[in-house]
């Protein structure tokens, strides 16, 4: 058996969940998910499981930053372009545009949107990691941690809800539909409920799902050219194949 958390990350602990999934040849199941989840909780979670994915950015554009270090020394460094085209450039990370191109959707900016406050909540998520690992977070996703984008991952395996993130009915309508199309795929009734009752549950369940996906090789990486700066901005696991192909009957 192996285990693929998904974590869906917010800046308070109480709209953090987190959703661990056992994987056999038989099929896959949801061990549990958590709702409220604390960064010990997040980290105790993620414990021996073969791959997290984690539903935030993990890092901030690197022009951005470069932007912030010289503005602080009374200096913007040289630049192409100005105005609202070198404000957007400064915005957006290569993974989120690479994002857009897949999806036709531009993901939030970790530097200008209010994801930002749950990026620096997740970079105190990877020191944790790392401390417990005893290694280094390759935010490339080359290690057992993974970026993920769940509304991304549902686009691409074909089930996109739109209201999901506040409606009950849609939570129901799209867990339905994505249950029907992983009949291999066992979730209780009490979990079932928990599920269509917040989307926080739902989102860190296709985290699971997206880490599936990264573990067995059927996810976007990063191209040779873009390896070092995915290291340090992040990147996220586009799956690459149909849901149908995280099967793990063969």
């Amino acid at each position: 058996m192996t285990v693929t958390v998904g974590v869906d990350l917010a800046a308070s602990d109480a709209k953090t969940a987190t959703a661990a999934l056992a994987w056999s040849p038989g099929g896959a199941r949801l061990l549990d998910v958590v709702v409220g989840a604390s960064d010990a909780d997040v980290v105790r979670s993620a414990s021996g499981a073969e791959a997290v994915g984690i539903d935030c950015a993990l890092g901030w554009p690197r022009e951005f930053v470069e932007f912030l270090t010289a503005y602080r020394n009374g200096a913007i460094p040289p630049r192409e372009v100005g105005g609202a085209e070198w404000r957007r450039r400064l915005s957006f990370r290569e993974t989120d545009r690479v994002v857009r191109e897949v999806t036709g959707r531009w993901p939030l900016s970790a530097a200008t949107d209010r994801l930002g406050v749950t990026a620096l909540r997740c970079a105190e998520l990877l020191a944790a990691f790392e401390a417990e690992d005893g290694r280094a977070v390759d935010r490339s996703g080359a290690g057992r941690h993974a970026e993920v984008y769940p509304a991304a991952a549902l686009r691409i395996w074909g089930l996109y809800t739109a209201g999901y993130k506040v409606r009950e009915d849609a939570r129901e309508d799209l867990l339905a539909r994505l249950l029907e199309r992983a009949p291999w795929l066992e979730v209780s009734a009490a979990q079932r409920r928990e599920l269509v009752r917040t989307d926080h549950a739902l989102d860190a369940v296709l985290a699971a799902l997206n880490a599936r996906a990264h573990r067995i090789g059927v996810t976007l990486e990063p191209p040779a050219e873009m390896r070092e700066l995915a290291r340090e901005e992040g990147w996220v696991a586009l799956p690459t194949g149909p849901l149908e192909g995280l099967d793990p009957r063969g």
